[in-house]
């Protein structure tokens, strides 16, 4: 099987326990084949996409973040404005405030995480953070890191343990003994190991990592 090209987006859906149902996407591809069928000698460039509008301020999130993370994210938000809802700088450390902040919304959320040694990572989530009594979200949700180059970990299929809010903590992925991404109540402090939810990698460079600031985005998919 060849590999796929790392611009393909490919799309999870899940229910309690059942197989994901695995779509791919290859619109660059496509545009790919479409130049070859050019006529000889005929420049064909492909426009670059445009970032994405945030309708505030990101003290974590660059020009290169923004380009390589919009083409990872579910269809169903391209082209939706990115308001921020939840920052450490503006808001304080608290999981709790963060909670708080997230609970009127019904949309998925971006997590983006900076820590010590200035490295960038986080998750994409299907729905908001909230406490909650078991697992919950879908195949959608993911985990990323910039390691510098930006690298996705989808959904394996294995398990549907997505996300699980504590009051004292945010558990993100899990099996074989470890969390994918695990952080304090204070967002000061997280890990990362793999996990059997992700097969990641480990998201900073240390399994165990100090958290420097912290933003969560949502979409606006809506005018409500």
């Amino acid at each position: 099987m060849r590999a796929l090209p790392r611009n393909v987006k490919i799309l999870f859906f899940a229910s309690q326990c059942s197989e994901p149902y695995v779509e791919i996407i290859t619109v660059r591809e496509r545009k790919w084949q479409q130049s070859l069928c050019s006529s000889e000698g005929e420049e064909s460039e492909e426009p670059e996409e445009p970032l994405p509008e945030l309708t505030d301020q990101s003290e974590l999130l660059d020009e290169f973040h923004l380009q390589e993370l919009a083409t990872h994210l579910p269809a169903r938000t391209q082209g939706y404005p990115w308001r921020l809802a939840y920052s450490t700088i503006v808001h304080g450390t608290s999981l709790k405030t963060m909670y708080r902040n997230l609970a009127h919304l019904d949309s998925p959320v971006l997590l983006v995480i900076k820590d010590m040694d200035n490295q960038v990572f986080g998750a994409f989530a299907s729905h908001p953070f909230r406490v909650s009594n078991c697992c919950y979200g879908t195949g959608e949700t993911f985990l990323y890191s910039f390691s510098p180059n930006l690298k996705v970990f989808r959904w394996t299929g294995e398990n549907s343990y997505f996300v699980r809010g504590h009051r004292d903590s945010l558990q993100m992925g899990a099996g074989g003994g470890h969390f994918g991404l695990w952080l304090d109540s204070n967002l000061c402090r997280g890990s990362s190991f793999q996990c059997n939810t992700f097969h990641n990698q480990p998201l900073s460079s240390k399994h165990d990592f100090t958290i420097q600031d912290l933003e969560v985005w949502t979409f606006q998919l809506s005018d409500g």
